[in-house]
C-alpha cells in the first residue's frame, strides 16, 4: 500500500504500531497504568535475585564443607521455595509502592518504608517454611532431622534470641537492599514509560496542530480566489451577459474543485494543472485581448503528487502582478519538470519593463508557509523578477511519485521522458 506523501517526507515521529496515547487520567499516576510491562521486568529481576542467592549459598556452603562445617546455609531446594513464596509478595509490594507514588513525600515515604519492611520481614519465615517443605520432601528421616534441629535451636528463649534474631535481622537487611534495587528498577522503568508516552502525546498534538494549520492555510485560499473571480465576472455582466453566464458555470466547476482540493493535503500534479487551467481560462475570458496562457497538458506531466492548491496562489499572483501597471499583452506560462529526485514547479509572467518588485502578498506568503510546514528545509520557494520584463515564482520540492490511492509501480512519465 502506498504511503501518504506527507508521511514519506516528514520524519517519523510516532512509534511503529502506536496509534493513540493513553488517556491523560491513566497516565497521571503510575499505579493507574498497565502493570503488564512492569510485571515482566520484575519477574526477570526476581529470577536473577533467586539465582544469585542460590549460587552464593551453594558456593559458600561448599567452602565450609571443605572445613568439615555443615548446615551453615539452608539447602538449595529450601531457598528455591523461599523465593517462590516471596515472589507474589514482591510483586504485590512493588505494585503497592507504584500506586502509592512519592508525592507528597512526607506522606509517601513512611508508606514506602512500611511496604519495604513488610516484605523484608517475611523473608526469614519464608526460608523456615522452605526448610520445612524441603525436609518433608526427603521423607520421614528429613522431617525428624528438621524437628531435631529446630528443637536444638529454638529449645529455649535464649536459643531463639541467640540464633534466630541475628539471622532474621541479617535477612531483613539483605532483602531490604534487594527490595530497594527492585523499586529503583521499576520506578525508573515506569518513569521511562511516562516519558515515552508524553513524547508520543506531544508528537500527536504537534501533528494535529500541523494538520489544523495546513487546513487553515488551505481555507485562506478559497475566499481570496473567489473574491477575485467574482470581480472578474462582474466586469462581464454589463457588456457581455452570455460570457458572464458561461463564466458563472465555469466558476461553479472551479468552486467545486476548490472545495474538494481544500479537503486533501496532496493532489496529483495533473489535477492541479487542470485546476490552474480552469482558473486561467476564466481570467482569459475577461482579458482575451491581453492574456495568453501556456499550461502543460495533463498527459505530458509527471505522475507526481504536490500539496493541494499549491499552484493556485502563484497563477493568481501572475495574473494580478502581470496585468497591473501597463496595458500591454501578458503571457503566463506554467512549467513542471523533474530534476533528479526533486520536482520543480515554475510560474512565469511578463511584466511592464522597469516595474518595481511589489511586496509579497497573502498568496505567496501562504505558499511559503505551507511548504515550510509540510517539507521543512526539503523545499524552497522563490519569487521575484527574472529579468526586466519577466517575473518568476519557483518551487523546488521532493519528488513524490505516489500518494494515497495511487497504483504502485506506475511510471513517472507516460512517455518515459524526464521533462515535459
Amino acid at each position: 500500500m502506498s504511503a501518504s506523501p506527507l508521511e514519506r517526507v516528514t520524519p517519523a515521529i510516532a512509534t511503529p504500531g502506536w496509534r493513540e496515547s493513553a488517556p491523560a487520567a491513566a497516565a497521571a499516576r503510575p499505579g493507574q497504568r498497565s502493570f503488564r510491562p512492569l510485571f515482566g521486568v520484575l519477574t526477570a529481576f526476581w529470577i536473577y535475585v533467586a539465582l544469585s542467592n542460590l549460587m552464593y549459598a551453594i558456593s559458600m556452603q561448599a567452602s565450609f564443607s571443605v572445613q568439615n562445617i555443615h548446615n551453615v546455609f539452608a539447602p538449595w531446594d529450601a531457598r528455591v521455595i523461599q523465593h517462590l513464596v516471596l515472589y507474589p509478595l514482591f510483586i504485590l509490594s512493588m505494585r503497592g509502592a507504584l500506586r502509592t507514588g512519592w508525592q507528597p513525600l512526607w506522606r509517601a515515604l513512611p508508606l514506602q518504608l512500611l511496604c519495604a519492611l513488610g516484605f523484608a520481614v517475611l523473608a526469614s519465615p519464608a526460608l523456615v517454611l522452605g526448610e520445612y517443605v524441603a525436609a518433608l520432601r526427603h521423607g520421614e528421616t528429613g522431617s525428624l532431622m528438621w524437628h531435631h534441629y529446630m528443637e536444638k535451636e529454638w529449645g529455649s528463649w535464649n536459643g531463639f534470641v541467640a540464633h534466630m534474631v541475628p539471622m532474621w535481622l541479617a535477612s531483613i537487611t539483605s532483602f531490604l537492599v534487594t527490595y530497594g534495587f527492585g523499586l529503583a528498577l521499576v520506578t525508573g522503568f515506569a518513569f521511562y514509560q511516562r516519558l515515552r508516552d508524553s513524547q508520543l502525546r506531544l508528537a500527536s498534538a504537534e501533528r494535529a496542530l500541523t494538520q489544523a494549520h495546513l487546513a487553515a492555510l488551505r481555507m485562506q485560499l478559497s475566499p481570496h480566489t473567489l473574491f477575485n473571480l467574482l470581480h472578474t465576472i462582474r466586469g462581464q455582466i454589463s457588456w457581455d451577459p452570455p460570457a458572464a453566464q458561461a463564466m458563472v458555470v465555469q466558476l461553479g466547476d472551479l468552486l467545486r474543485r476548490l472545495l474538494n482540493a481544500g479537503e486533501r493535503e496532496f493532489s496529483r500534479l495533473a489535477d492541479e494543472l487542470q485546476f490552474v487551467t480552469l482558473y486561467l481560462e476564466l481570467q482569459q475570458r475577461r482579458f482575451a485581448d491581453r492574456l495568453t496562457i501556456r499550461v502543460p497538458l495533463r498527459e505530458d506531466v509527471a505522475r507526481a503528487w504536490v500539496p493541494s492548491l499549491i499552484l493556485q496562489p502563484l497563477v493568481e499572483n501572475a495574473v494580478v502582478h502581470g496585468l497591473a501597471g501597463h496595458e500591454g499583452p501578458v503571457t503566463i506560462r506554467v512549467e513542471a519538470y523533474v530534476s533528479g529526485e526533486r520536482l520543480v514547479l515554475r510560474v512565469l509572467n511578463t511584466i511592464a519593463p522597469g516595474k518595481p518588485a511589489g511586496r509579497i502578498g497573502i498568496g505567496l506568503a501562504n505558499v511559503r508557509e505551507r511548504l515550510e510546514v509540510q517539507f521543512g528545509a526539503a523545499a524552497t520557494f522563490s519569487a521575484g523578477p527574472a529579468d526586466d520584463n519577466l517575473w518568476l515564482a519557483e518551487i523546488h520540492m521532493p519528488l513524490l511519485r505516489d500518494g494515497p490511492g495511487a497504483p504502485g509501480g506506475e511510471p513517472l512519465f507516460p512517455e518515459g521522458d524526464r521533462r515535459p
